[in-house]
């Protein structure tokens, strides 16, 4: 064998054995170890606020905007809009979401390693079919405080489920096909370093009914992820069903139903 050819083979093997040490040494990251909990919100004990002082749950007036359902042997959360009906709206928009805002370990500050951890059920979605309305729906926030717009949110748009920080213009797929996923629990995980600088990261996973564990879906790193246009010094989640731009005029589904559980906040930063 030449000598050309015998250290091209070398370094196709050490370059295989770095991609290799890459790929676990992130996979180890996703397990989170040593990540201490700070919030959780299960909704075990069947009420609105899961027994958490000063939860938010829906500032929607309508009675069925905000309610518990049974989930298998648990509950779970559910948030209903109704386009069109004042009864499904807060803040003159079209939504119905649960707030950590009031809740101090759910709140966000600049130097925060966070893990966010939930549970999402499309109930009766209606898929998209060519020739509907494409706008998409908002199931969970990262916000920041003070009438700003969110850092990050995650979205249905069409069939899919897009991750989508606004401000910096960032939007990726991080479920390509929600279709085989209707009814059924799907797992999210997005792990943000909030910073006021260049220095920050989203990463994005999932875990889809019959995978055993997370995904990878997406990653931006070297970014600011906390970036307020108007002053405030904290942020919180919301989750629940945001309808922005959505109307009966446009074709609009009239009625969503969205179901949420086990919402986790970890700090990583330890």
């Amino acid at each position: 064998m030449k000598r050309t050819t015998k250290r091209s083979l070398a370094a196709a093997g050490l370059a295989g054995l770095l991609a290799a040490a890459s790929l676990a040494t992130a996979e180890a990251g996703q397990d989170g170890g040593g990540a201490t909990t700070l919030l959780t919100v299960d909704y075990q004990n069947g009420r609105l606020d899961s027994g958490i002082p000063k939860l938010t749950t829906t500032h929607a007036k309508a009675d069925d905007a905000s309610y518990v359902v049974d989930s298998g042997p648990d509950h779970a959360v559910a948030h209903k809009v109704t386009l069109g009906d004042s009864g499904y709206e807060s803040d003159g928009a079209p939504r119905s979401e649960s707030a950590t805002n009031d809740v101090p370990e759910g709140r966000i500050h600049v130097g925060d390693e966070h893990r966010y951890e939930f549970s999402v059920l499309l109930k009766d979605w209606k898929t998209y079919e060519p020739g509907d309305s494409d706008t998409g729906d908002i199931i969970f926030q990262g916000k920041h405080a003070g009438g700003n717009r969110p850092s990050f949110y995650l979205m249905t748009k069409r069939n899919s489920i897009a991750f989508r920080s606004p401000l910096l213009g960032l939007q990726s797929t991080v479920v390509d096909d929600i279709r085989p996923y209707v009814n059924r629990w799907m797992r999210f995980r997005v792990d943000v370093k909030w910073t006021d600088d260049s220095t920050g990261h989203y990463r994005i996973s999932t875990r889809l009914p019959g995978e055993s564990g997370f995904t990878p879906r997406r990653s931006y790193d070297d970014v600011r992820t906390f970036h307020p246009e108007n002053p405030t010094d904290f942020g919180y989640l919301k989750w629940g069903l945001y309808r922005p731009d959505e109307s009966l005029e446009k074709g609009d589904v009239p009625t969503r139903v969205v179901l949420h559980d086990d919402i986790r906040i970890l700090d990583l930063s330890g």
